[in-house]
Formats: C-alpha cells, sequence, structure tokens
C-alpha cells in the first residue's frame, strides 16, 4: 500500500511513471469532459461545458447559475459556478488548517435589503443573496462588521468606528441565529467568522454569541495552536465535540476579556482593496505578520475598496486564480485556507468556486489540476488512504 501511495503522489505532482494508474484515475473525476473533449466545470457529478450557454436557470445543473459577464465581453448567458465542492463530504481526517473555505467579504451587505428606519442606505452592498442562502451555497467563511448602534450589535458597513441608520443593515442577532440554525441543522460543517470588531460595551460580544445559542458550537482558544503555529486539531475532531464555530475579533484585548479569538495571532491575510488586487504582488495588511511567516492560517482577500457588481465576474475568474498562485508564492508555498471575494457567485465560468477546489486539490496531493489529483486523505500520520470515486472536479 505504501509503494502505491508513493506511486500516485508522484504521478500527481508530475514525477511518477506509472500512467496507466493516472491516466484510470483522472477518468474518475472528469469522465464526462474526456467523453466530449471539451473543458468543463463540475459540482457533485453535474458537469457542463465552460461554455455552456444558458437562456434561465432551468438550463444549469445543480451547483451552476445562468448569467453573463459583461466586463469580459461575454454577452450571451452561460452557465456558471457558484458552489465549491464541499472538502468534508470527502475527507474529515485533516487538520483544519488543510482546507480551503469560500469565504464572503461583508458577507451581511445583501442587495435589496430593506432600509432601517425609512433612512436610505448609503453603503454599497457587496453580496447577492442572505447569509443564508451563501452557507446553503458552500461559503463556510463570513466577514462580519460589528457595532454599538441603536442599544444593540449591528452589522454595519459603515466609518469610523461608529454606525449609522444610513450605514446599517441588520441586527447581528438576527444573523447568529440563521448561523446557528444552519449549524443544527447540518452537524458536519465547520463556520469561521471573522469580527471586524467595534464593539465597546464590555463583554458585548461574548454575551451576544450566548444570546443566540452560537456558545454550543464554540471552538475554545485554548484548542487553537499556541502563538498560531502548528496544526489545528482535525476537522472529524472537531466534529465529534461539537466544536463547529471559530471565531476570530479584530481587537487584540478581547482573547483575554472574552474568549474570542485575535485574528492576527492565527492568520496571516494580505492586503484588501485596490491595493491587494495588484498584479503579481501579494503583500500583508498592517495588522498582519507578512505572508511568508508559517502561522498556521491564510486569509486571501480579492477585492476591490469600492464594491463592482459588474467587475465581479472578472475579478472572480482568472484575475482570482492567478492571485491565489501569486499569493501561495508569497507565502512559501502554503495555500490560502480562506478566499475572500465579493458577489461569490458572479464569475465567466468557475469563479470562487473553482479557486476553492483548486487550494483544496493543492492541500490534499499537491496538484492544481482536477485530472491529476486523486488521493482522498493525506493524513497528518503521513499514511495515505484511498477512494477511487475522484475528488475535487
Amino acid at each position: 500500500m505504501a509503494a502505491l501511495a508513493q506511486t500516485i503522489i508522484s504521478g500527481c505532482v508530475g514525477a511518477g511513471s506509472n500512467r496507466e494508474l493516472q491516466k484510470a484515475l483522472s477518468a474518475l473525476c472528469m469522465i464526462c469532459c474526456f467523453v466530449v473533449g471539451v473543458e468543463c466545470l463540475c459540482f457533485n457529478g453535474s458537469c457542463q461545458a465552460r461554455s455552456s450557454s444558458c437562456l434561465e436557470e432551468g438550463n444549469c445543473g445543480s451547483g451552476f447559475q445562468c448569467q453573463q459577464c459583461p466586463a469580459r465581453g461575454i454577452l450571451a448567458p452561460r452557465c456558471t459556478r457558484i458552489r465549491p465542492t464541499n472538502p468534508l463530504s470527502h475527507v474529515k481526517s485533516l487538520p483544519f488548517n488543510r482546507y480551503t473555505w469560500l469565504t464572503t467579504h461583508n458577507s451581511y451587505a445583501v442587495q435589496g435589503m430593506k432600509d432601517v428606519g425609512g433612512v436610505p442606505r448609503l453603503s454599497p452592498s457587496n453580496q447577492q443573496d442572505s447569509i443564508l442562502g451563501q452557507l446553503q451555497n458552500g461559503v463556510r467563511g463570513l466577514m462580519l462588521d460589528m457595532y454599538d448602534f441603536e442599544d444593540d450589535i449591528w452589522l454595519c458597513h459603515s466609518y469610523g468606528g461608529h454606525c449609522h441608520n444610513f450605514t446599517a443593515y441588520q441586527r447581528a442577532i438576527d444573523v447568529l441565529i440563521e448561523i446557528r440554525d444552519f449549524m443544527r441543522s447540518n452537524p458536519e460543517e465547520i463556520i469561521t467568522l471573522f469580527i471586524e470588531d467595534y464593539v465597546k460595551v464590555p463583554q458585548g460580544l461574548s454575551r451576544l454569541f450566548f444570546e443566540a445559542g452560537l456558545n454550543e458550537f464554540w471552538f475554545p482558544v485554548t484548542r487553537m495552536p499556541k502563538y498560531g503555529v502548528g496544526d489545528w486539531p482535525t476537522v472529524s475532531n472537531m466534529i465529534k465535540r461539537n466544536q463547529r464555530l471559530v471565531v476570530f475579533t479584530s481587537k487584540m484585548n478581547k482573547e483575554d476579556s472574552e474568549g474570542i479569538a485575535y485574528q492576527w495571532t492565527y492568520v496571516v491575510e494580505n492586503q484588501y482593496g485596490d491595493e491587494g488586487m495588484r498584479k503579481g504582488v501579494c503583500h500583508n495588511r498592517q495588522e498582519s505578520y507578512p505572508m511568508m511567516v508559517s502561522l498556521s492560517l491564510i486569509l486571501m482577500n480579492h477585492f476591490p475598496s469600492l464594491a463592482d457588481y459588474t467587475g465581479s465576474c472578472q475579478h472572480n475568474s482568472a484575475e482570482l486564480m492567478q492571485m491565489m498562485r501569486t499569493c501561495y508564492e508569497a507565502a512559501s508555498s502554503r495555500v490560502p485556507n480562506f478566499i475572500a471575494v465579493d458577489f461569490y457567485k458572479r464569475s465567466d465560468g468557475g469563479g470562487a468556486p473553482e479557486a476553492v477546489d483548486q487550494a483544496n486539490r493543492q492541500h490534499l496531493c499537491r496538484c492544481w489540476d482536477a485530472a491529476h489529483c486523486k488521493v482522498l486523505s493525506l493524513l497528518p500520520t503521513r499514511t495515505i488512504s484511498y477512494n477511487l470515486h475522484g475528488i475535487f472536479p
């Protein structure tokens, strides 16, 4: 078995000589694409040609959406992916930091939400659907900006550390209850929250999570890698203990005062906004250690300073894939664990879901190419197990 394992891994990274084995494994992943001889996008066994045209949603399979991308000069509607492959449906035996998760920037800032107090909202929106819709489509990282507002804690897309009725979106507890209900209904899913924290009320955040009932899923700081270095527990262990909610705050003092992890002790993160989208450059944001520092988790931002619905289909396509490779090199050949974008459904084909799948392939067998990546589970003990169904098509 060890010899077979090494053969498959060698073939995966292009160094092996067992061509028949590699060919057999490749066929299992994207057989429909090999049959029709075109480049395909696949999700859970449903495949579409990358240029597959459509007239309405019903023309596309599960995990796809019919849309245009005028920013890329694509005016004819085509089927595009809106969901990544869930890596936990294939392997749960790896440490949490050996997976990549689709993450939404300003997850709460949803188009079409009702104004607060009848005052028109001036803040731009960054997503198309509700947080529940995002979770149902495989988003597992949520970026939430929390503020004191109207004697409560609200989600606001604001400025200057203060929330206003023209920048407010909704009460934080309402969103947290949605997350709680999703986690109760999906007992093997793990969710990570990145809180841009402007809450000044003492114990405000910890009380909020308790009132929302999310304490039942809380992953404690004491189980995180000391100083942010080293492996996390395996996801199977997190699921078994029901410690499936990982929460980070931007306020350092709250790790001691409220037991909420300070984000940049555990996460290196690239620059956000226009500066973070410069081609060929992936440097850290001011609060983060440099990308090359070996903290256990990596967050990759890829969205402009001003939300751009029309341009997002271009930002979330080839540009996103290129930036992922750039950040991979900047982080000493380490794959991002969280890929954060605006309008995650928008792309010219595979988009953010395909980027997440590529990253998970790299975690598992050091391949970017689906046709060469069939190893199911590479355990921390270096024991390898196989399942010949093919993963991350």
